[in-house]
């Protein structure tokens, strides 16, 4: 693919190459990949919140739009944005909570339980079926299976 320069090409000592040697090419672009892998979860910024210790289950939430969170300032901020005051005229506006009537709620654990009770009252008056609270689960030691007595499970 390269041109041939001089005569005797790669059979002559001293002659030029016809190729081009990509292995330095392909070093430098995957060691540039795994920086990029590292370095952007770091990136990665938002607000600090201490969520509750409790014994629960670990919620993961389904799409970031619908998270609404209450900070220790007692603000509450969707989709990165302020709506202290304007709470409930946000989620009955919101397209996306309109059409999958489900809402996540993370409130700081020094927060005020009536801010956290005015997200519930707005998000319920806007036709949420689906209100999940988020947590920090404490992590609990599981025991052996071998040890452990068996019990039937009751389906819910």
């Amino acid at each position: 693919m390269g041109a041939k320069v001089g005569k005797g090409g790669r059979g002559r000592r001293g002659g030029a190459f016809n190729d081009i040697n990509i292995t330095p090419f392909v070093d430098v672009m995957l060691v540039l990949l795994v920086v990029f892998m590292v370095t952007a979860p770091l990136l990665t910024t938002g607000l600090r919140i201490d969520l509750p210790n409790v014994q629960a289950a670990n919620t993961p939430v389904k799409d970031a739009r619908l998270l609404v969170t209450v900070t220790k300032e007692e603000r509450i901020m969707f989709a990165d944005k302020d709506v202290t005051d304007t709470i409930d005229q946000v989620l009955l506006e919101s397209q996306r909570v309109q059409s999958e009537r489900e809402l996540y709620i993370r409130a700081d654990k020094d927060a005020r339980y009536g801010v956290v009770a005015k997200v519930v009252a707005a998000a319920r008056a806007s036709g949420v079926s689906s209100l999940n609270l988020l947590v920090q689960p404490e992590l609990e030691e599981v025991p052996d299976e071998s040890s452990a007595p068996t019990s039937p499970s009751k389906a819910d």
